[in-house]
């Protein structure tokens, strides 16, 4: 459970193995997730839909719960 951070699935094509360096336009968004289960679900979904692309990856970013102070 998190302390109210948010959760992210970002990735897309890579224009190389180095993975340093998105093919314009081809960058994904997906979220927010409020549990890192939510992320991780989706992740495998679109990691899945997209294994037979050697240059595409995802990672789960977290978005820390921001300070109300």
């Amino acid at each position: 459970m998190s302390d109210g951070s948010l959760f992210w699935v970002i990735g897309g094509e890579f224009g190389s193995m180095n993975f340093h360096k998105l093919v314009e336009g081809s960058a994904q968004v997906k979220g927010p997730f409020k549990t890192r289960q939510e992320a991780e679900d989706c992740w495998k979904q679109v990691s899945e839909e997209n294994r037979h692309r050697g240059s595409v990856r995802f990672s789960i970013v977290e978005e820390p719960r921001r300070s109300s102070t």
